[in-house]
């Protein structure tokens, strides 16, 4: 065998694979059927902008040892998550929090927000959430659920709240405090200079091979490896043979504006379900006044900024699979698959369509490095 580990996806998990694998001197090959590494955390430079090529991508976990881990390759910033909502020509702040209450039903204490939200909570008669519009009303109250989540998860998920599992809306912190922060963890931040070139650094002396498919290639990849590392979708590796599983899929309108700020945040969601996109991202504002836009006198401004549009799109056979849908008859399905990969004795599954489970940066890291560790024995 020419390799020990055949990495196939340039992504999160496969780099930091990669990286673990071949410290401990093992031949490693990494391969993607995309012109670039970095999966969906890819960024590049847009008139001295770093784009994120495929969504906003915000590192925040409160591990320690991941948070450690990816310092090794890059320097982040402070950049915290608040983002804000437009329902029709009203903006709101999330997650939802005493600004949100405030702005909604013009009151000013805690108190009189979860008069509010319980008496919402009380008319609708939930005792046992049987969905995500039923979680959503139990949490927020008709209100919130109203203009802030129903339109903008049914755009997200392609289904009905009533349709989708209650567990998707645990995502959405509910705080009684006047805090914009969306994540609760202890560390956040955007790598200062975008997460490509931290990607580099993790697979800095690998071999890797870029605009290369797979399943092109498969029986020569196979015979060439001891060992396969497969992040893409399960089910693709063996062959729909069980059927397809359901995946969400995106779509992205980038454009260059002649204009300084745009929206003055950089993610604004659009909860209107007639609005076809999800939210609008301005990229410059990840990076603290560094990318200019803010009128101070350490940086120059830059006159230009990009902004994109991000619409939610069915899944089909050769689109790319962003979101596993993770209700009761895709995790049944996936088990299935599951069982089979179990049985191999040299091929490891893994991130989220490997494993099929909605799983944020952080997480994928500490799984691969569990994944690896285990391989490895270290």
């Amino acid at each position: 065998m020419k390799y020990d580990y055949l990495i196939v996806g340039a992504g999160l998990f496969g780099a930091v694979f990669a990286h673990e694998a071949a410290k401990q001197g093992k031949k490693v090959l990494v391969i993607d059927k995309r012109s670039h590494i970095g999966g969906n955390i890819y960024t590049k430079e847009v008139e001295g902008i770093q784009v994120h090529e495929y969504g906003a991508h915000i590192f925040h976990t409160s591990d320690q040892e991941v948070w450690e881990y990816v310092q090794q390759f890059a320097e982040f910033n402070r950049y915290t998550n608040s983002p804000v909502a437009r329902y029709k020509d009203e903006l709101y702040n999330m997650p939802f929090n005493m600004n949100t209450f405030s702005k909604m039903w013009g009151i000013s204490t805690p108190k009189e927000a979860k008069a509010i939200i319980e008496r919402q909570i009380r008319e609708a008669g939930i005792t046992e959430p049987k969905n995500l519009e039923e979680q959503a009303i139990s949490l927020v109250g008709r209100d919130i659920y109203e203009k802030l989540v129903k339109g903008y998860t049914e755009k997200q998920w392609g289904k009905r709240a009533t349709e989708l599992p209650s567990f998707i809306i645990r995502r959405l912190p509910v705080r009684f405090v006047y805090d914009n922060n969306y994540f609760n963890d202890k560390y956040q931040g955007i790598p200062i200079g975008g997460y490509t070139q931290m990607v580099e650094k993790m697979l800095d002396g690998i071999e890797v091979r870029l605009d290369t498919d797979f399943f092109e290639q498969r029986e020569e990849f196979e015979k060439e490896a001891e060992n396969v590392v497969f992040t893409g979708m399960i089910d693709e590796y063996y062959n729909y043979c069980y059927g397809e599983l359901e995946y969400r899929s995106l779509r992205f309108e980038t454009e260059v504006l002649d204009e300084e700020n745009y929206q003055g945040n950089a993610v604004v969601n659009y909860t209107e379900y007639e609005i076809p996109y999800t939210r609008i991202i301005e990229h410059k504002h990840f990076e603290y006044g560094c990318q200019g836009g803010y009128g101070n006198t350490e940086t120059t401004v830059n006159p230009k900024t990009v902004i994109t549009r991000e619409y939610p799109a069915t899944w089909r056979k050769g689109c790319e699979p962003y979101y596993p849908m993770n209700d009761e008859k895709n995790n049944s399905l996936y088990q299935k698959y599951k069982e089979l990969a179990e049985k191999e004795e040299h091929v490891i599954f893994g991130g989220r369509l490997g494993m099929y489970k909605y799983y944020d940066m952080h997480q994928v890291i500490a799984e691969a490095l569990k994944c690896v560790r285990n391989c490895l024995n270290i």
